[in-house]
């Protein structure tokens, strides 16, 4: 592998130093490495103002994280045996961490090849490549996790939106062939079964996994109610671990369809239902039926995407869990999470209080949770660090 020479401006490399792999387009030496001329995805040598080598990586020059650095040991730079390496290494602690093979089995950054995230359904493999130069490394990476795993099946679901932020394509596309039309998992003793190739973003949300385990001992002859609730992960769930009723809210009505097969996999069919519609609007016509619920479960998709959504991003979050808290009983319980990283733990916490203050309800905050192990936390990379989720007791105002 060629790799081109870049060159940084005096004193932009503290960031490298101190374990971030993100280099900024304002942060490289143009009039040393013509930038431009370097193409997406293209491999390159970093190197400090002074020349000292910092590692290896790939740039994009249209985007503002030009460089992403994969590497500092210039003896085991940028490759196809790198990826191996590095999925070996990833595998080993899920492997330590989970009895069955259902995880996020990489995860970009925070296990050493940006641009790249795979999910695991046992022999099945979700891989989502979002940088060019991911892209560029596709047969490699492929070759790698054939060579450690053997997988029976690979779709490479490259259809994010963030790919078009580095100039590449969407599409979806079964990388070995006989991908199944449903996939199945299995967490904290539930199975479930999800569309193959139809599913919201790699298919089932394992960074929660951690936390619907959390709440098991909130739901116990409980009436819950699921906001945003997908294919019934948090309501399937609370069902078969005691809940006596739970009311599962989606937009999509293939999603609640899926909801209706995992409650008859599990043999929970009298207790959960499906409610169709925004979540915004279906809580507004329960409040308005005088329906109440014993817990509440809100997780919606993220509000805030980029920092300029962030003044309707932070509205959106208020409203929705003051609409939460207006269908909770008295003495209920609000989990209410949020996977948008520019709405940090504390500002999601104080929304919800505003909320509750605009109800009349004061709130007890009982757990914290977060992302699941599987999404490891990169210490010097705080993007890394982007789910939360509040369990919170609800009562009259005092």
């Amino acid at each position: 592998m060629n790799f081109a020479p870049l060159r940084l401006k005096k004193n932009e490399d503290r960031r490298l130093r101190a374990g971030h792999c993100w280099i900024y387009s304002n942060e490289i030496d143009t009039a040393i490495t013509p930038l431009k001329s370097l193409q997406p995805g293209q491999p390159v040598e970093v190197f400090s103002d002074r020349g000292k080598l910092l590692g290896t990586g790939y740039v994009n020059p249209h985007s503002l994280i030009s460089v992403r650095l994969v590497s500092r040991d210039h003896r085991h730079p940028l490759s196809g045996s790198l990826i191996v390496h590095r999925l070996k290494v990833a595998l080993s602690l899920r492997e330590r961490l989970y009895a069955k093979p259902f995880y996020r089995l990489l995860f970009g950054e925070s296990d050493g090849l940006p641009g790249l995230v795979i999910d695991r359904f046992d022999d099945y493999l979700v891989i989502q490549i979002t940088t060019a130069g991911m892209e560029r490394l596709k047969d490699e990476i492929l070759a790698a996790v054939v060579k450690v795993l053997r997988p029976a099946g690979v779709l490479f679901r490259n259809d994010s939106p963030a790919r078009e932020l580095e100039g590449l394509d969407c599409y979806v596309e079964d990388a070995l062939g006989g991908w199944p039309e449903m996939l199945t998992l299995e967490e904290h003793g539930v199975r479930f079964n999800l569309p193959g190739e139809a599913g919201q973003k790699t298919g089932w949300f394992f960074d929660q996994a951690a936390n619907r385990g959390r709440m098991i001992p909130y739901i116990k002859d409980k009436r819950v109610l699921d906001v945003c609730s997908y294919v019934g992960a948090w309501g399937v769930q609370a069902a078969v671990k005691g809940a006596s009723e739970v009311i599962c809210v989606d937009a999509s009505s293939a999603a609640l369809d899926t909801v209706d097969l995992n409650a008859r996999e599990n043999g929970v069919t009298e207790q959960v239902a499906g409610l169709h519609g925004d979540a915004f609007e279906a809580l507004k016509e329960l409040r308005q039926a005088h329906e109440r619920f014993d817990v509440v479960l809100v997780d919606p998709p993220a509000f805030i995407k980029r920092k300029k959504d962030t003044k309707e991003g932070v509205l959106a979050y208020r409203r929705l869990n003051q609409l939460a808290l207006q269908v909770l009983n008295r003495d209920g319980i609000l989990v209410s999470s949020s996977c948008s990283h520019h709405m940090g733990a504390e500002a999601l916490l104080h929304e919800i209080q505003q909320a509750a203050r605009h109800t009349d309800r004061s709130l007890q905050l009982l757990e914290r949770g977060f992302q699941a192990p599987d999404h490891p936390v990169h210490p010097a990379i705080p993007e890394t660090a982007y789910l939360k989720a509040f369990y919170l007791r609800v009562l009259p105002s005092f």
